[in-house]
């Protein structure tokens, strides 16, 4: 199993900043993907960013330029840092992460952030 604990999140004002942290524990052997998803009020969760293997890392088109997905070398952390945020990013943030072990792939999710931007 892995435990996925995300901190970070709160209320801002617009063109703001914060930095989410998520701390993964557990059996972390075999993670290749690691991610922050969102979700808006009212709407369904939506892939934020995301860091696999290697280093390679993917961005929303509206997030690209604000935020930027970083992790611990060890793959026991993953961090977000969101920069010039707008009151379109308050939502819910879920730290993700896929590991493979014996040919199949498990999601595991944290309890969830919320972050909140006042206009």
């Amino acid at each position: 199993q892995v435990q996925l604990v995300e901190s970070g999140g709160g209320l801002v004002q617009a063109g703001g900043s914060l930095r989410l942290s998520c701390a993964v524990s557990g059996n972390i052997v075999g993670i290749n993907s690691m991610a922050w998803y969102r979700q808006p009020p009212g709407k369904q969760r939506e892939l934020v960013a995301s860091i696999i293997s290697g280093g390679v890392t993917n961005y929303a088109d509206s997030m690209k330029g604000r935020f930027t997905i970083s992790r611990d070398n060890t793959k026991s952390a993953v961090y977000l840092q969101m920069n010039s945020l707008e009151p379109e990013d308050t939502g819910v943030y879920y730290c993700n992460v896929v590991r493979s072990r014996y040919g199949s792939q498990t999601a595991y999710w944290g309890q969830g952030t919320q972050v909140t931007v006042s206009s």
